[in-house]
């Protein structure tokens, strides 16, 4: 079972995410928030698996209370913005902060599942189109000297890792080197602990600032 807090100002909304993902038996809504503050309160005290945060609201805005939230160490929710705009740099600077992804206000009830369920699994990037093009857009606005984190990994993990970048799955980066799925993921896993990474949108973000893969290189 996937524990969900549901973060918005308009209770409307909250009521819509709430009816939905109650709606599938492997999801449960623990708890609402309507600002920032409250949410990290329900957080700490509630310990949900996913928090599926409003960017902007008032009191404690959703890009702080994420930032807020996820400082601490170990035993954090992974974190899901949800957003009326499709590009933003504030959105980046929330998967900075630690946010796992973000989601359109306006996605279909079947997208906002299927967000929660990977967020909750860390297993593939969210929304590949818009997130992929929103990493690029802030990279080459803003870029940032590589670090030498990538000398920590192999040969096959820097390959593997790269791939995950272009936003390709297990199953895909799989057949593309010619190894098993499950030592592509445990190869995942490795790359994730090596690099302090909390998922593998951060490595998508990782791999571009770092040059493994440059804008307009990407899986379509």
């Amino acid at each position: 079972m996937i524990r969900v807090l549901v973060v918005d100002d308009q209770p409307m909304i909250r009521a819509g995410i709430h009816a939905i993902l109650d709606s599938q038996p492997d999801l449960s809504v623990i708890g609402e928030a309507e600002n920032g503050r409250v949410a990290i309160d329900k957080a700490r005290t509630l310990r949900p698996d996913v928090v599926l945060m409003d960017v902007r609201m008032p009191e404690l805005d959703g890009l702080a209370a994420t930032r807020e939230l996820l400082a601490g160490s170990g035993g954090t929710p992974k974190v899901l913005m949800l957003t009326t705009f499709d590009i933003d740099d504030y959105v980046y600077e929330a998967l900075r902060a630690g946010a796992s992804g973000f989601l359109l206000k306006d996605s279909e009830p079947e997208e906002l599942m299927r967000a929660v369920r990977v967020v909750a699994n860390s297993e593939s990037l969210l929304s590949p189109s818009i997130t992929r093009r929103l990493i690029e857009n802030f990279v080459e606005a803003q870029p940032t000297p590589p670090t030498t984190a990538l000398n920590a990994l192999t040969d096959r993990e820097r390959e593997v890792l790269r791939h995950v970048a272009m936003g390709m799955s297990n199953a895909e980066i799989a057949q593309e080197l010619f190894i098993a799925e499950q030592t592509t993921k445990t190869h995942v896993s490795r790359i994730l602990h090596k690099l302090s990474l909390r998922d593998r949108v951060h490595a998508v973000v990782f791999g571009y600032e770092n040059g493994l893969v440059t804008p307009g290189r990407r899986k379509a």
